[in-house]
């Protein structure tokens, strides 16, 4: 495709960028998706999450003739992303299961009429004979201005969120090839991005690739203790009030800890696959509409949710992978705003992990993918040196000490831990082989007790060589030489540590180890008094605005003014107006229909129909 075809279509996008959506520039790599796109071009589109992925296929479908189809997994998000579209003044409908049967005709016969710049549909309805063949009825009439397959690393078998229906989406070359296809993830390793191009039969696309860092989240990694009293200290060092994810690994878990922080005083919801859907479904609709809700759920909950005030994700268990938990983190600070990605893990969680690998019933190769991503994800915790550098590295991205994540601000302790190891390893041998790492603690540090007793171990030459140190320090050590490699689980053997063939250099003492010392985190971050907002997330930023206090108490009575709005609609607040877009209000005042125009985030549909409430509000 011409760079010149383009490049002419930019002037009319970025008419449509402000004249819709109300910004007015674009940002990072949305321009040259977005012209490439509407010049007709393939592409995979590589943004993290709040970067404005969804602006690269929705201005595109705009400018060029027909409507443009866009593929998502995922209902919350079609609902809201429509519901947001309509109010921009934008023809947009989705089809799903939650319409019924006269609905979904209804919008059928839109899409034929022409009624629809923009139609979200789930894949496994859009893959249907019968849908296939509209599609095709709407080629030859109206015509299709685009594929937009969103969330497109669901393609990969290896993957985090695989979806089956997903494999099948290639075909939607085989039958309209003229028809540009843009697929779009915030999270995909080399590895995924290559799956992505040859399942969706992508050929020669072109792949634009962002910078997958989030500057605006600070991550921290520490060694789980008491989970529970480590959650609640970091939330009630800077989260009080604020709209948060808490991720378990389990079900039974997560019913657990959201009882637990309901009787903390958090408004906590639970969010589960087993759960009764309409509950399930009331719970996130409490968690897009409400304030201050923290939803503790599995990894069932988050991908698509569009939530851009969510001030911190935290894991009480390890994710599966790098992707998994950058996925998962990334659910925080869409809006630019500083936000928090917390994680506790142990040793039991990479046990729990690897045999749940190893007990599946998928093939080696799979397993062998899970396993080295597993570890991935291990070096990442047990890094010493910044999380962001080793992070971003693992999608390909080089960068430098960030200075907003727990190894930046408290470095690590690294020390020379060859006797730690030698003693650990000797236990667990003289021991059998046969136990877990709790057990050979106890022995380690002399601890009398029953199971200790009923099998002999304290006349064991390791009985209490230990003693030195306390109980946190060895699970550290036993955790990091199960991650060293120096020490496998047998799952076979209820989880039973045995030495690897590496540890005979180590006990022989030709080989040093080197472990970080256990720490607490601190959790607290740094506020000003004043509120300083940095752009919406679906479009382009506005830039830094700074509140005084009496701008904040003004964006306070926006913000009311906005959940009336919302309420009044039926759509999350931040539909109507990003926190952002109120901010940069209550600190300019804008006292005409032109002044407030010229305000980030608003558009011309959204000027006409809010315009003259919030200017009475302004002046008032």
């Amino acid at each position: 495709m011409p760079e010149a075809e383009a490049m002419s279509a930019l002037p009319y996008a970025l008419s449509v960028l402000k004249e819709v959506f109300g910004y007015s520039s674009f940002r990072g790599l949305q321009g040259e998706v977005i012209g490439h796109v509407a010049a007709g071009g393939d592409c995979l589109v590589l943004m993290p999450t709040g970067a404005g992925k969804s602006l690269c296929y929705q201005i595109p479908a705009l400018l060029r003739p027909g409507t443009g189809i866009v593929v998502s997994p995922l209902i919350a998000l079609m609902q809201d992303q429509v519901s947001a579209l309509r109010l921009a003044g934008v023809r947009a409908a989705f089809l799903n299961s939650t319409l019924g049967y006269e609905e979904a005709a209804a919008v059928e016969r839109g899409m034929l009429a022409g009624d629809y710049d923009l139609l979200y549909v789930a894949p496994e309805r859009l893959m249907t004979p019968r849908f296939l063949a509209l599609l095709e009825s709407l080629q030859r009439g109206g015509g299709i201005a685009l594929f937009a397959i969103d969330e497109a690393h669901c393609v990969s078998q290896w993957g985090h969120d695989f979806r089956p229906e997903y494999i099948q989406l290639s075909a939607l070359h085989e039958r309209f090839a003229a028809v540009p296809r843009i697929a779009l993830t915030a999270t995909a390793d080399q590895v995924t991005r290559e799956e992505i191009m040859r399942r969706l039969n992508l050929g020669d696309a072109r792949m634009f690739v962002s910078s997958f860092d989030r500057p605006n989240i600070r991550y921290t990694i520490t060694e789980k203790a008491t989970p529970r009293a480590q959650l609640l200290a970091f939330l009630r060092a800077g989260h009080q009030g604020d709209a948060g994810i808490v991720y378990c690994l389990s079900r039974k878990k997560v019913e657990e800890t959201a009882a637990w922080l309901r009787e903390e005083g958090y408004k906590a919801l639970a969010y589960h696959a087993g759960m009764d859907t309409g509950q399930r479904a009331q719970n996130q609709e409490r968690f897009l509409r409400e304030e201050a809700v923290v939803m503790v759920a599995t990894i069932a909950f988050g991908m698509g949710i569009d939530k851009p005030d969510v001030r911190f994700v935290a894991h009480l268990d390890l994710p599966k992978s790098i992707e998994g938990y950058y996925q998962e983190t990334g659910r925080a600070g869409r809006d630019g705003e500083p936000a928090d990605a917390w994680m506790a893990y142990g040793l039991a969680d990479l046990v729990n992990l690897r045999r749940m690998i190893e007990q599946s019933d998928a093939d080696e190769q799979y397993k062998r993918v899970q396993s080295s991503k597993l570890d991935a994800l291990l070096g990442l915790c047990e890094n010493t040196g910044c999380r962001r550098v080793r992070l971003l590295d693992y999608f390909g991205e080089a960068s430098e000490p960030c200075g907003n994540c727990d190894t930046c601000l408290e470095p690590p302790v690294s020390f020379d831990g060859t006797v730690a190891a030698q003693k650990a390893l000797s236990c667990v041998i003289r021991t059998g082989q046969r136990f877990g790492a709790a057990h050979v603690i106890d022995v380690l540090r002399g601890k009398t007790t029953d199971k200790v007793t009923q099998w002999g171990h304290a006349s064991l030459s390791t009985f209490g060589i230990g003693a030195d140190e306390d109980e946190s320090a060895w699970r550290a050590v036993f955790r990091q030489l199960v991650a060293q490699g120096l020490l496998s689980v047998d799952h076979d053997s209820f989880g039973a540590l045995k030495p690897t063939e590496a540890s005979r250099a180590v006990l022989k003492g030709e080989q040093q180890v080197n472990f970080r010392r256990a720490t607490e985190k601190k959790t607290r971050r740094e506020r000003s008094p004043s509120r300083s907002w940095s752009g919406a997330g679906s479009g382009s930023g506005s830039g830094a605005v700074e509140l005084d206090a009496a701008a904040h108490a003004l964006w306070e009575q926006l913000r009311a003014w906005r959940a009336a709005m919302a309420k009044e609609s039926s759509v999350p607040a931040y539909v109507v107006f990003h926190d952002a877009t109120l901010a940069e209000i209550a600190r300019l005042r804008p006292q005409s229909d032109q002044e407030l125009g010229q305000i980030a985030g608003v558009g011309a549909r959204k000027l006409e129909r809010y315009g003259p409430a919030l200017l009475a509000l302004l002046r008032g």
